[in-house]
C-alpha cells in the first residue's frame, strides 16, 4: 500500500471495478456527480469519495472513467487551472486519439499531462484483477504513471506508442468484435436455417484452422504480413464460396448484411486482377486507397 493519493473521477459500471482496483494499491479520492455512486465507491477499501469535483486536483495522479468524450473534456476544462503542474492524468474512458490529444492541449498551460490507458478487458475483468491495458503517451509520463496502470492491468499493460495510441488500438478492436459479431450472428442463422447444431458450428469456428481465428493467424499475421499472396487459395475461389454462402441464405430466406458487404470487396479484388492470388489479398485495395503497405514484422517474443 503507498500513501500516494490518487484521484479518480467516475464512479459508473466500470468506474466502480477501477476505484476497487485503484484502492488495493493507493489510497484513492474518487469522485461522481451520484450521489448514489458515491455511497457505493465510498464502501471500496482505501477509497474515500468527495461531493466536490475541485478537491481532485489536489493529487498528483487523476484517473479519468467517464461515460463519453464529452464529459472527460468538461472535467478536464473545470480542473485544469487548478492542477499543479506534473500532475499527469490517465484516461480510461473509451475516446477517440484525436480527444486525447486535444487533452494534453487543455493541460499544457498549466505543465500537465496525459496519458491515454484504454481498457480492452469487461467489467468482470477489471473487478478481478484480470484487465489488460492498451497504452499511449510519452516515456516518461507513463513511467510516472506505472502504479496506477500496473494496479490496474493485473494481466499486463502495453505501450503502443505516442500519445492516443492505446485509444486507437482500442477502438481498433472494439470495430473488428462489433463487425464480427454481426458475422458471427449471420453464420449462425444460416446454420440454423440449414438445420444445423449451432454447438458443433462453435466448436469448428473455434479451430485453428476455422473460419474465425485463421484469418487472423494466417491470412494477416503471416501473408498480409509479409505481402506474400502466392500460392494458397485463390481470390477468385474465396468469392465462388462467399458466393454460395449468399446463395444459401437467400435460398432459405436469412438477410445478410456484413456478409452481402465482404463480397462486394471481392469482387473489387477480382475487378483489380488479384483472382489468382491468395485471397488475403483483398489487402492491396487498401494499400492502394490508404497509399499505405499493410506489411509488419510480428514480435517473435
Amino acid at each position: 500500500m503507498t500513501t500516494t493519493p490518487v484521484a479518480l473521477c467516475g464512479l459508473g459500471q466500470m468506474g466502480l471495478p477501477v476505484a476497487g482496483r485503484l484502492g488495493a494499491a493507493h489510497q484513492v479520492l474518487a469522485y461522481d456527480i451520484s450521489a448514489e455512486r458515491r455511497a457505493m465507491g465510498g464502501e471500496r477499501p482505501g477509497v474515500r469519495t468527495t461531493e466536490e469535483l475541485d478537491e481532485l486536483a489536489g493529487c498528483d495522479t487523476l484517473v479519468l472513467s467517464l461515460p463519453n468524450p464529452a464529459v472527460s473534456r468538461s472535467v478536464l476544462r473545470e480542473l485544469a487551472p487548478r492542477l499543479s503542474p506534473g500532475t499527469v492524468v490517465v484516461e480510461t474512458s473509451t475516446v477517440l486519439p484525436s480527444d486525447v490529444r486535444e487533452w494534453a492541449r487543455i493541460l499544457e498551460p498549466v505543465g500537465a499531462r496525459v496519458v491515454d490507458a484504454a481498457i480492452l478487458s469487461g467489467v468482470g475483468q477489471m473487478e478481478t484483477g484480470r484487465a489488460t491495458l492498451l497504452v499511449g503517451g510519452d516515456q516518461a509520463d507513463i513511467e510516472a504513471s506505472t502504479d496506477v496502470l500496473d494496479a490496474l492491468g493485473g494481466a499486463g499493460w502495453s505501450r503502443f506508442g505516442e500519445l492516443g495510441a492505446g485509444m486507437a488500438a482500442k477502438v481498433v478492436n472494439n470495430g473488428v468484435a462489433h463487425a464480427v459479431m454481426v458475422v458471427l450472428v449471420e453464420a449462425f442463422a444460416m446454420s440454423r436455417a440449414q438445420g444445423l447444431d449451432l454447438a458443433d458450428i462453435a466448436a469448428m469456428l473455434e479451430r485453428p484452422d476455422g473460419g474465425l481465428i485463421r484469418p487472423l493467424t494466417h491470412r494477416v499475421m503471416e501473408r498480409v504480413a509479409n505481402g506474400d499472396f502466392d500460392g494458397g487459395m485463390p481470390l477468385e475461389a474465396a468469392r465462388k464460396d462467399s458466393t454460395l454462402a449468399l446463395a444459401m441464405a437467400q435460398l432459405s430466406g436469412t438477410p445478410l448484411f456484413a456478409t452481402q458487404a465482404a463480397q462486394s470487396v471481392y469482387d473489387l479484388a477480382l475487378a483489380a486482377g488479384h483472382g489468382r492470388e491468395d485471397y488475403a489479398a483483398v489487402a492491396r485495395l487498401w494499400e492502394e486507397w490508404g497509399g499505405q503497405p499493410l506489411t509488419f514484422e510480428m514480435d517473435e517474443t
